[in-house]
């Protein structure tokens, strides 16, 4: 089962976030077979940490909530919370797959949140820029409650329509970058 999980940061957790960075790159170490995709989002300065996205392929839920609530900077209180949710990998692959690589172009995590009738069920025509895509959905893997994509593009606006906007009740857009040890 895929599991897409975003860590949101404690406002003034950059010290902490940093102080832990090893700690959390080894307990990641310990999933390197399971993860999509990685890596932390920034604010608009592109310096500053405001959250990390992991999306990972675990047994079952209660795997996934470990994965999320186990990790060091959760721990610590580094988070003011955990967005988790089932995902679906449309693309599949993993972001280490990605025929743009590592870097070239800036990089976003654009999360569409929404209820009702699903929207962007399918990849996109034409869009090779997608390095991770797919639906977030309730914990029993049945209801759509949005779609989460990291996608490379030219600046956050062109990153936000890859998304059906109409069709959400929020979009954001986070700078993003591939995670992993430097």
């Amino acid at each position: 089962m895929e599991f897409f999980c975003y860590h949101r940061d404690r406002p003034g957790s950059v010290k902490l976030r940093v102080e832990l960075l090893e700690a959390h790159w080894s307990y990641m170490d310990g999933f390197e077979k399971e993860l999509i995709a990685r890596g932390p989002t920034f604010a608009a300065d592109g310096k500053t940490l405001t959250g990390s996205v992991h999306i990972v392929d675990l047994p079952d839920p209660a795997a996934a909530r470990a994965f999320a609530f186990d990790e060091p900077g959760y721990q610590a209180g580094a988070y003011r919370d955990v967005l988790l949710r089932r995902w679906r990998n449309l693309l599949g692959r993993t972001m280490w797959e990605f025929p743009g690589g590592r870097s070239g172009g800036d990089r976003f995590l654009v999360l569409g949140l929404g209820a009702g009738e699903p929207a962007d069920l399918t990849v996109p025509a034409g869009r090779d820029d997608l390095i991770a895509y797919g639906p977030l959905l309730s914990d029993d893997g049945v209801t759509w409650v949005g779609t989460a994509a990291l996608v490379r593009a030219p600046d956050a606006a062109a990153a936000r329509a890859v998304l059906t906007s109409d069709r959400y009740d929020a979009i954001e857009v986070h700078d993003w970058e591939f995670g992993g040890r430097r």
